[in-house]
């Protein structure tokens, strides 16, 4: 049995359709397919072609880095399995995100992503007085697992993707780098620099532009509760703007 990837390819100044057809094999995942093509580059119609361009790294959906319209869906192509996707189509299309800058092929460019979480500050700032040696300060089991889950965020961009709100007139930073707000501030440690992050949120490109589509957590390959943190992150911030006119202290 043979099936079709049509895909989506070329520069930023130049795209068009290319099709392929690939035996069916068990097990096989779009990154196999691609793997086949890179093989050998002869497109359905028999011609010889360049290998196609694309990004991938752990390949169990942990990196994030092989993110890819799949039929029209973002999604993780480690972890697209052809056999499930011609049970909903007969040829499967690929395409890179829209959302980000084109290098090539499947490739785009996420940097705007990595940018925004360091305008949040997603990480811990260690004091130097701080006893390493003892582990820190101790987190409730609650809030344990509540960090473990937004730390599942591999900054893949399908959020991003399939969020309105981003697009090439806005300046939304979307919603995965204001979810790490909400990761950082609820660590013991993370909280003392939690106002900066908020103010960060009150900025242009925060948290108010969402529109609250909820697209972010529908597609979201760790099932992060997006949405739950943009609010959350919008009522603290609203809170740390009041702080912040009355003139009232951080802390």
């Amino acid at each position: 049995m043979k099936y079709t990837l049509n895909i989506y390819r070329g520069f930023p100044e130049e795209q068009y359709w290319e099709a392929f057809e690939l035996p069916l094999t068990e097990g096989a995942n779009v990154i196999s397919a691609l793997m086949e093509i890179q093989k050998n580059p002869i497109n359905k119609e028999g011609r010889s072609t360049t290998p196609v361009a694309w990004e991938s790294g752990c390949l169990e959906e942990v990196c994030g880095s092989c993110s890819i319209l799949i039929n029209g869906k973002p999604r993780q192509a480690c972890t697209a399995l052809i056999a499930p996707l011609l049970q909903e189509c007969s040829i499967i299309t690929l395409a890179p995100l829209s959302k980000f800058p084109l290098i090539r092929d499947l490739q785009v460019d996420r940097t705007n992503m990595f940018e925004a979480l360091k305008r949040v500050k997603a990480w811990i700032s260690i004091d130097s007085a701080n006893d390493l040696h003892e582990g820190g300060p101790p987190i409730a089991p609650a809030v344990q697992e509540a960090l473990y889950l937004l730390s599942t965020c591999m900054t893949c961009g399908c959020c991003a993707e399939a969020c309105p709100q981003v697009h090439e007139n806005s300046s939304f930073m979307g919603p995965a780098p204001l979810s790490q707000i909400r990761r950082f501030n609820s660590h013991p440690v993370g909280k003392f620099e939690a106002a900066d992050r908020l103010r960060t949120a009150k900025d242009n490109g925060g948290i108010a532009g969402c529109g609250n589509a909820q697209n972010c957590a529908r597609v979201c390959p760790k099932k992060i509760p997006l949405t739950e943190s943009l609010s959350l992150i919008g009522r603290d911030t609203t809170k740390q703007a009041l702080k912040d006119f009355f003139g009232l202290p951080d802390a």
